[in-house]
C-alpha cells in the first residue's frame, strides 16, 4: 500500500512520521501552494509535489490518502479520492456537519473504499489496557465517567489559529476539536453510546488580535500587524452526558486554561472499582478500590493483557507517547486494507464513528444554545 498527503502543517507532519514508521511508502504530498508543497517535499523527502487535488487524486501510485487540512475542506477533499478509488484516512472533524459526514459514509460504501477517522488518542498502549479490564469486567459496570480535555495554546487574546474562524472550522471549536477526542475516547472503552446532553458553552475570549500572517498551529504570531476580531466560537464547554445502559457522565473541555498543554484526562467508576488515566502522564494507568489499596499499572507489556500488549512497542520503563499513537492507529487501518475484507469488523475509528460525533457536536450546540437537555439523532 502507498500514501500520499494532503495537509503539511503540524498533523500532517505527524502522519508523514507514523507512516515512515511503518515503512509504508509516501509519493506524494499536496499543501496550500505549489512552492510551500515543493519546499515540504524537498525538507521531507517526499518525490512527488502535486500542484492540485485533482492531479493527486488521479495520481494511480497512491492507495490510500491521508486528508490532514483544516475542517472545511475535508468533505471536498475525500469525495475527490474516494471517487478516484482511493482510500481514506481523515483528520477529524470528518466534515462540517451531519449532512455533509452521512456522505462521505455512503460515498465510501458505493466505492467499495474504507474510510477512517484519525481519533488516535484511543492508541495510547494504557488505554487499550483499559478498554480489556472494562471489558472482562474488572470494574464492574460502568455508573459514572467524567473528564475532560484541557489546553492553554488560545490563552491570551494575542493567540489565533483557523480554527477561531467559523468558516474554517465550524460553529463548534474546542468541543469539535478538543471534546470529539475525549468523547470518541469514553464511548469506546465503555461501549456505551451517549442519548442525551446538556451543555453549556462560552467564549471567555470574545475579543482576540488576528495577525494579517499565516500562523501555524500551537505556534505565537507576531503582534506586529494585527486586526481586533470579535469571536463566536467556544473556549469552553461543560456538557452533561446520559449514555445508553444508565451511564451518566460529565465533560470539561477548555482552551484557555494556563499550564494545561494538552491533558485529556478520563475516570470511569464501575459497581466494583475504578480506572482513571491522564495524557499528560500517559504511562501510568490508576486502579481504585474501596476495600483493598488502590493501585498504578505502569505502562510495561509484560503487565498487560495480552490483547493490548500488542499496542505497546516499547518495554517497560520506555515512555510512548503522542506520535506513538498514529503509528498504532495506521497500523491498524493499513492491515485491514492489506486483508482485504471489508466487510469485516474494523477496529478502528470509521467514517461512521465520524458522523456519530458530529451528530453529538450538533445536539451539544442546540442544548445550549436553547438551555435544555436534547437528544442525540
Amino acid at each position: 500500500m502507498k500514501a500520499a498527503v494532503i495537509g503539511i502543517g503540524f498533523v500532517g507532519r505527524a502522519h508523514v512520521e507514523a507512516l515512515r514508521r511503518l515503512n509504508i511508502p509516501i509519493v506524494g504530498l499536496l499543501g496550500r501552494s505549489t512552492e510551500r508543497t515543493e519546499e515540504a517535499c524537498r525538507h521531507l523527502g517526499v518525490p512527488r509535489a502535486y500542484s492540485s487535488l485533482a492531479e493527486l487524486a488521479s495520481d494511480s501510485t497512491s492507495d490510500v490518502v491521508h486528508v490532514c487540512t483544516p475542517n472545511h475542506l475535508h468533505f471536498e477533499q475525500a469525495v475527490a479520492v474516494l471517487r478516484a478509488g482511493k482510500h481514506v484516512m481523515c483528520e477529524k472533524p470528518l466534515a462540517m456537519n451531519v449532512g455533509e459526514a452521512a456522505g462521505l459514509v455512503e460515498l465510501a460504501q458505493s466505492q467499495r473504499r474504507v474510510g477512517a477517522v484519525a481519533y488516535n488518542l484511543r492508541y495510547y498502549p494504557l488505554c487499550q489496557e483499559a478498554k480489556v479490564l472494562i471489558d472482562q469486567g474488572v470494574i464492574g459496570e460502568p455508573n459514572l465517567v467524567h473528564g475532560g480535555f484541557l489546553q492553554d495554546w488560545l490563552f491570551y487574546p494575542t493567540d489565533w489559529n483557523w480554527r477561531l474562524e467559523p468558516e474554517l472550522g465550524g460553529d463548534l471549536r474546542a468541543v469539535a476539536d478538543i471534546g470529539t477526542h475525549w468523547l470518541d475516547l469514553v464511548t469506546w472503552l465503555t461501549g456505551r453510546k451517549v442519548r442525551e446532553v446538556c451543555a453549556d458553552l462560552a467564549t471567555v475570549i470574545p475579543l482576540r488580535k488576528r495577525p494579517r500572517g499565516r500562523v501555524e498551529t500551537f505556534q505565537t504570531a507576531s503582534t506586529a500587524s494585527v486586526d481586533d476580531v470579535t469571536v463566536t466560537t467556544d473556549d469552553y464547554a461543560s456538557v452533561l452526558l446520559r449514555f445508553e445502559k444508565k451511564l451518566r457522565g460529565v465533560m470539561t473541555v477548555s482552551q484557555v486554561s494556563a499550564g494545561h498543554k494538552a491533558q485529556l484526562s478520563f475516570e470511569i467508576n464501575g459497581a466494583e472499582g475504578s480506572l482513571a488515566w491522564n495524557s499528560e502522564s500517559p504511562n501510568q494507568l490508576w486502579l481504585g478500590r474501596r476495600n483493598e489499596a488502590s493501585r498504578v499499572l505502569p505502562k510495561d507489556p509484560t503487565l498487560m493483557n495480552p490483547k493490548s500488549r500488542d499496542y505497546a512497542s516499547y518495554p517497560g520503563g520506555h515512555a510512548e507517547g503522542y506520535p506513538d499513537t498514529f503509528v498504532q492507529l495506521f497500523r491498524d487501518f493499513y492491515r485491514y486494507l492489506q486483508v482485504g475484507d471489508f466487510t469485516a469488523v474494523r477496529s478502528f475509528p470509521t467514517f461512521e464513528t465520524g458522523r456519530d460525533e458530529l451528530a453529538l457536536c450538533q445536539a451539544i450546540l442546540l442544548s445550549s444554545n436553547e438551555g435544555r437537555w436534547v437528544p442525540v439523532p
